[in-house]
């Protein structure tokens, strides 16, 4: 247990795991509100009107990402932080304000995800390397498990207590609510201890520096499987905001604390996942295709389901399968790439992984509004196979692996055959092991074999 949570004895990160706790809370009730404005009050259930929102949300991660990692490389991570931070926040604010006098439009619906859309995409590579600077490398793998618990643990509170303002007084005061959460994130930002933090190295000002980054992904075959198994499944997996809505709302014909119960219950898993990530100091390529298999498995199953609260409690599965194959992708590209290009590679990995939505939620959600809900589900998890399938398929000629079963969990494990003889290096850089002497004992010359 101790080793679950040992990132919490770094002052630093206690302050940032409550505050993003905090505005996290905010941003899955802001979901939530959000969504069912659109579904209920702007639009006559129209999945189509979901998903377009849900993309323009998006979308901007296509564009913008690439050049907000090589801010995030280049300038004070804390200081870019406090203006993201509070960007978004006076963007919730509006919002409520809009909806609380009765003004609110679809079309402001559509700019506001724009516009906050494009704050995100900055704001994400920025976050996600700014972990590095809190904690020790040692702790950076149990760091990230604990901020994608954090993630979930607000993702179980958030839509609930959404659903339940929603119905009590108004999605408008759940978007004034968001926005007063981020200033708990800009507090933690500001009273942090900066003679305790570990800042990472700075990329000068040149020209080249996305190019770079991209030779250096694809120099990485590691790093390729994770992002086209990713890309693929946030186009077409990854789409609660949509299938969620969809079925608690068309399928079974629940209200909005229903809605907001499903997400709750789906976190359940997803906390647990974040959890047992957390215990896990090396993260593996292993983890991101077999929690992905699972994903698939698990999330046909919950389209199938009979009854609103059968499909519910198919969820936490769900949960946990995304969240564990979401958080070894995070870790695995954080901790093995080099400190002086980790915030334009996870640029590039946020790219793909948030900028998939704009293109498959329109998609999701059109396929739920015309074949039904269930399909939109379907669809992901058909998708997912397929990849989960076709990777595990070429690392197994390129990488040797060969499944092992397994008395625990994960209850398999993936075995890559190492030469007799070849560099443990090279052998990390394929199989995403950190290149460090201090993991050189993973790789086990007499046997001949490495442990993904």
């Amino acid at each position: 247990m101790a080793s679950t949570f040992a990132s919490l004895k770094i002052t630093n990160f206690r302050w940032w795991l409550g505050a993003t706790l905090a505005s996290n809370i905010g941003t899955w009730m802001q979901r939530v509100g959000q969504d069912w404005v659109v579904l209920t009050y702007l639009t006559n259930e129209s999945g189509t009107a979901l998903g377009i929102v849900t993309a323009l949300q998006f979308l901007p991660f296509l564009f913008l990402s690439p050049y907000a990692g090589i801010l995030a490389d280049r300038l004070p991570r804390r200081k870019l932080l406090v203006w993201t931070q509070g960007l978004q926040g006076v963007l919730a604010i509006i919002l409520g304000l809009l909806t609380l006098h009765g003004h609110i439009q679809l079309w402001h619906i559509y700019v506001m995800a724009f516009l906050l859309g494009s704050v995100s995409a900055i704001d994400a590579p920025v976050r996600q390397t700014f972990v590095a600077e809190l904690v020790p490398p040692n702790l950076l793998a149990n760091a990230v498990g604990l901020n994608s618990a954090a993630f979930n643990g607000a993702r179980m509170i958030g839509p609930g207590v959404a659903g339940l303002l929603v119905a009590a007084v108004g999605a408008g005061w759940v978007f004034i609510l968001n926005g007063v959460t981020f200033a708990a994130t800009i507090a933690a930002l500001l009273i942090m201890r900066k003679d305790e933090m570990r800042e990472l190295p700075s990329a000068p000002k040149a020209k080249g520096q996305l190019k770079e980054a991209i030779a250096y992904v694809r120099g990485r075959t590691d790093l390729k499987v994770i992002m086209i198994v990713m890309f693929v499944v946030s186009t077409f997996g990854l789409n609660f905001q949509v299938t969620s809505a969809l079925m608690a709302r068309v399928a079974f014909g629940k209200g909005a604390g229903e809605f907001g119960m499903v997400g709750s219950v789906m976190a359940i898993g997803s906390l647990i996942g974040a959890l047992l990530a957390a215990r896990r100091e090396k993260p593996r390529v292993a983890f991101v295709l077999g929690a992905g298999g699972g994903f698939a498995i698990f999330a046909a199953l919950s389209a199938l389901m009979p009854s609103y609260w059968a499909y519910v409690f198919a969820t936490i599965p769900v949960g946990l399968c995304s969240l564990t194959m979401m958080t070894a992708a995070n870790a695995t590209i954080q901790t093995t790439t080099a400190p002086e290009m980790r915030g334009r590679v996870m640029a590039l990995y946020m790219m793909v992984f948030q900028g998939a939505t704009p293109i498959g939620s329109p998609i999701v959600g059109w396929v739920g509004e015309h074949w039904g809900p269930r399909w939109s589900v379907l669809i992901g998890a058909i998708a997912t196979a397929i990849v989960i399938i076709a990777a595990t398929t070429w690392a197994w000629g390129h990488w040797g692996v060969h499944i092992q079963g397994r008395w625990k969990w994960p209850y398999m494990e993936i075995i890559s055959d190492v030469r007799h003889g070849q560099d443990p290096a090279e052998i990390h850089e394929d199989v995403a092991l950190p290149v460090s002497k201090a993991l050189d004992e993973s790789v086990t010359r007499d046997t001949g074999k490495a442990r993904q």
